[in-house]
Formats: structure tokens, C-alpha cells, sequence
């Protein structure tokens, strides 16, 4: 039967549901590995690249993401789920207005295995766009149309066959391709009487654990932007499980600072409301926003914006996306407790996590979270032994289900895991990493961050690690300047350039010494918070300016 929509009334899920989290056993036994596929080991490394690359087996309490938001909105109704600004909504209504949103969509055709757009900057009606497509089935396709260019916006609309688009009302007109395109604008849709939507229903067609709960566009920095396919398993298996849910309960404060095109943001909005916290979503002060909250979530390049000492009420703080220097991690681990993580989208936001403390010895990526699993391969997909150097291979529950329309590139990306040998895949992250003795993922930078300077092969992320251990140093960032040349950025603008270069000299060969050393109060980022290494290239930063002073002597 049809469950006709009461817009006065907030619709409840069943108590069996609800409760589900509380009842079910939250381990299970873990996959054995194929000993076949890594015969080639020795029958120590054999046990360790097993017992290293195997996240704990854990039983996910629900099967789609918005089901555990129903039952914060069910358990919670009256508790704030976010604030705005001066607004805030609380759980029942967010409830109620995602619930007339569904039926509404419901009524236009949207339904199970769509796509919607959520074109749309940070607010309220954002979480209710989120919550309300998922009740249909629908996954949401998330973009900011006032960062994101026109061309991509058409991209994105055409490559994830969007024939609905929700947005503010203040963004309609910088939404391109709407001749036959549905644009509803969620400020006003949510604000209509109870009369208007007297006869919609909600859709009864269950949703599967297999459904894309959204599909996230890469930022197209490299090329054309491509969708990520990201289930509610996916979601779930991260948000639900620790360290993935960071520990948040009701009554608990989320910073809200990314991107909503950002997987990351992802963890901030679905993470808090399906754990019953209030989401304080910053406006253009971001700093604001953390400093009144508990859980903390941002890249390394964002969290070092932050004055750790004004945030008197964090507790936990967690960092992905890009690679974290230790002064950052050494300052937030003496404050409260704090992950460094990593993980492409395709892995479904991180599916590594290392709880870093101040007197730990080394700063990795730590290990895989539950359910998944890490490889270190050579070029031809073999395991490598324990402690040497290789290319991050990830599989488990995490992996996502390719890209949307791109079967070439999901080929290429995507191969059958032979390891759990389940019929899963594994993914290819282009990642360098190896396993300490301690069983913990050491990130060595991406493949292609392996250049090649005067013939000989550097590490663009060791030349950073170095400059980072330099006193005052908060970051660095080290790129490949021209086939004889590198340059690096540190930043604040007072690190000492002439240290920088002894650093160097002490730690590495003599070709792995930066043509320059910039320093800079601040380092550019892209609109996701991840440094703009693009940016970096122009001529506006290689050419010292006011506020730089670099290994030439160039000063102002």
C-alpha cells in the first residue's frame, strides 16, 4: 500500500528499525584470505601482508544511510540537527520537510536507481535536499554552482543523466542546460502549506544496501571530471562503524567546513545526522564554525587555518585528502583525539585511519578501517614483502561501484580482488605505500608525485617531509618545476629559507634540492580545501611577490 503524505505529521519508521543499531551483534568473522595469490611471500610475510592488510570484521547496523537518520529523527525528534546562520532546524522537522520533498519528487518521477542534482551552497534546505532524495531511492548528485564553471556544471548534468536539479533560489539562473531540465528550488518547496501536498505519497520501493546513495564528480584538475558511484554499503560500512563515526552522539556538535561537492563533506553532514548531533554549518568564516564544535573534520591544508587554542571544545578532529604535516598533527593530538586518514573517493572517503597521539613515534596512515582491506603490489599486481615499497591496492566493503558511464575507466581502475577471491573488487588508489613493523601504512605519495629531476627518481612528499621538520615550519609543498628543476613552499612567511636548504642538504642527494624555497603566509587552496599545486605553478607565485621570500634571495 501507499503511505499517503500528512505534511503536519512526521513520518515514522518502524520501532524493529529503529532499534536495529542497539540489537545487532557488531562483529563478525573475517573473510580468509586466498593463499594462492600470495604463495610468493614467505609464510612470515604471508601472515603479516594478511594480519596488516585486513581491516576488524564488523556488522553494520543498518543497511541504508537514511534508515539510521530516521531513527535519530524517531528516537530524537526534538534534538537540533543543524544550525545556520540564526536558524536551526531540529530532527522532526528536518523529518518532515525531506518527507514532503520525497513525495514531491516522487510525483515527478523520480524514484529508485535516479540521479538528482543538489546543486547548492551550504544551508539547511541542503540537509533536507540530502535526506529527501535518499527517502526515494534516488542517489544525489552534489556540485556548488557558485564555484563550480558552467562547462563542468553540463559534464556533470550530462554524464550522470540529471533530469532534475534542486537548488536555492539565489543559484537558479547559474545553472546551465535547463531548457529541459526540472529546476526546483528547495527554499521555496519547503515552505509550501500542508494543502499543497494533501495527495502525494511517499515511494514504497525499498532501497538496497547496492544503491548509489551519491554519485561524487572528481574535480577534473587532470581532465574531465568523472562520477563516482558510491553505495549505501559504501557509506554505511564508514559512517557507521568507529573510527569512521568518531565517536558522535546525540547532543555532540559537527563542524560543517567542506565543499558540499567534497566526499569529505559527506562525512561531516551524513556522519553527524545519523548519530543525532547538531551540524553547525559555517557560513564564510569557517574558523567560527570549528571553534563551537566537537568533531572536527577538514584536509590538513584547512585544519592548519584553524587556531587550535580558540577550539576549547574539541574533542575529536580528523584529517584526509591530502598529506598531513606532524606539527599540525603533533598540535591537535595534545588537545583532544586525532585520526589521520586517507582514501580516495573510489574507496568510499578514507579506508585508512591512524589514531595519532603526541608521543607516537612515527605519523602513517595508520590501518585499514572495518571491513576493508589494503594491498602493497608490484607492477604486475603480486604481493610485495613486508617493508618494501609499492603501489596501494584497497578492497573490502568500501570499494564503490565504478565510475558512472565510464566502463573503460572502470575497467582500468577496478580489477577482481584475488586476495578475498569473493567476487569483489579491488581498487587502484596510485598510491605509494609500505607497511612498518608495527603493522601501520606509511604514505609515500602518489605515483605520479614520483618525478624524475636530472635522471635520477625523487619523492616530491620526502622533500616536504624535510622542509616540515624544520623549526617554525607548519607545511611544505614540493613540486616539479621544469625537467632539471623543483621548487617548494613553505609556509608561515617567517620560516628560516637558509635552514630549509641545510635541512635538505643533511637528509637527501644533492639533485633533490629545490631551484627554490618559497615561504608564504598562507598556502593557496582549491574550493575542496586541498592545496592548489596548479596555482602554485603560476607565475604569480614563482615570481616572489610581497608576502614571499624564497632561497634566492628575493625578499620584500
Amino acid at each position: 500500500m501507499r503511505l499517503e503524505l500528512d505534511y503536519n505529521k512526521n513520518y515514522r519508521i518502524p520501532q524493529s528499525q529503529a532499534t536495529r543499531f542497539h540489537t545487532l551483534k557488531h562483529n563478525r568473522i573475517k573473510p580468509a584470505f586466498n593463499r594462492a595469490a600470495i604463495s610468493n611471500l614467505s609464510a612470515t610475510d604471508q601472515l603479516r601482508f594478511e594480519r596488516y592488510g585486513q581491516g576488524p570484521a564488523r556488522t553494520i547496523p543498518y543497511h541504508t544511510i537514511h534508515q539510521a537518520i530516521e531513527a535519530q529523527c524517531l528516537q530524537h525528534g526534538d534534538l537540533i540537527a543543524a544550525r545556520h546562520l540564526d536558524q536551526q532546524i531540529s530532527y522532526s522537522e528536518l523529518n518532515r520537510q525531506a518527507n514532503h520533498l520525497a513525495a514531491h519528487l516522487n510525483r515527478i518521477g523520480i524514484g529508485r536507481g535516479d540521479n538528482v542534482g543538489l546543486f547548492v551552497e551550504r544551508s539547511i534546505p541542503m540537509l533536507v535536499g540530502i535526506l529527501g532524495i535518499l527517502k526515494t531511492g534516488a542517489a544525489y548528485v552534489p556540485q556548488d554552482p557558485k564555484v563550480t564553471p558552467a562547462p563542468m556544471q553540463s559534464r556533470v548534468i550530462e554524464s550522470a543523466g540529471l533530469r532534475v536539479i534542486l537548488t536555492l533560489s539565489h543559484l537558479q539562473d547559474r545553472i546551465p542546460d535547463q531548457s529541459d531540465k526540472t529546476i526546483l528550488a528547495l527554499d521555496t518547496l519547503t515552505t509550501l502549506s500542508g494543502n499543497t501536498v494533501a495527495n502525494l505519497h511517499l515511494p514504497r520501493a525499498p532501497v538496497a544496501d547496492s544503491d548509489n546513495c551519491f554519485v561524487l564528480f572528481t574535480s577534473g584538475t587532470t581532465g574531465n571530471p568523472n562520477g563516482v558511484q558510491v553505495t549505501h554499503s559504501n557509506v554505511c560500512n564508514l559512517l557507521l562503524s568507529r573510527p569512521g563515526d568518531l565517536g558522535i552522539k546525540p547532543g555532540d556538535k559537527v563542524a560543517q567546513l567542506l565543499n558540499i561537492a567534497f566526499d569529505m563533506a559527506a562525512w561531516e553532514i551524513l556522519g553527524c545526522l545519523s548519530h543525532g548531533a547538531t551540524l553547525i554549518i559555517r557560513d564564510r568564516d569557517f574558523t567560527a564554525a570549528a571553534s563551537k564544535s566537537n568533531i572536527i573534520i577538514a584536509t590538513p591544508s584547512i585544519l592548519g587555518r584553524v587556531d587550535a587554542d580558540a577550539c576549547t571544545e574539541a574533542k575529536t578532529v580528523a584529517v584526509a585528502g591530502e598529506p598531513c604535516p606532524r606539527p599540525l598533527a603533533e598540535t591537535w593530538a595534545k588537545k583532544c583525539r586525532f585520526y589521520n586518514s586517507c582514501g580516495p573517493t573510489e574507496t568510499t572517503i578514507i579506508n585508512t585511519a591512524q589514531h595519532f597521539q603526541s608521543h607516537s613515534r612515527h605519523l602513517t596512515i595508520g590501518k585499514p578501517t572495518p571491513n576493508n582491506t589494503i594491498y602493497i603490489l608490484d607492477e604486475n599486481l603480486q604481493p610485495l614483502p613486508i617493508g618494501e615499497v609499492g603501489e596501494i591496492w584497497a578492497g573490502g566493503q568500501g570499494i564503490s561501484s565504478g565510475y558512472i558511464n565510464n566502463q573503460q575507466l572502470t575497467d582500468d581502475r577496478y580489477k577482481h580482488d584475488p586476495f578475498l577471491n569473493d567476487g569483489r573488487m579491488m581498487f587502484r588508489t596510485r598510491d605509494l605505500g609500505r607497511w612498518n613493523e608495527q603493522g601501520e601504512l606509511e604514505y609515500l605519495g602518489r605515483t605520479d608525485d614520483q618525478v624524475k629531476v636530472r635522471g635520477f627518481r625523487v619523492e616530491l612528499d620526502s622533500v616536504s617531509g624535510v622542509l616540515e621538520s624544520v623549526p617554525g615550519c607548519q607545511q611544505a609543498v614540493t613540486l616539479k618545476l621544469d625537467k632539471d628543476n623543483l621548487v617548494a613552499y613553505v609556509r608561515p612567511a617567517t620560516v628560516n629559507i637558509s635552514q630549509c636548504e641545510q635541512a635538505i642538504k643533511a637528509a637527501l642527494p644533492y639533485y633533490c634540492m629545490p631551484a627554490k624555497i618559497l615561504s608564504l603566509d598562507k598556502l593557496p587552496v582549491t574550493s575542496r580545501g586541498k592545496i592548489d599545486k596548479r596555482l602554485l605553478l603560476s607565475d604569480s607565485f614563482l615570481e616572489p611577490g610581497k608576502s614571499t621570500q624564497s632561497s634566492e634571495g628575493a625578499a620584500s
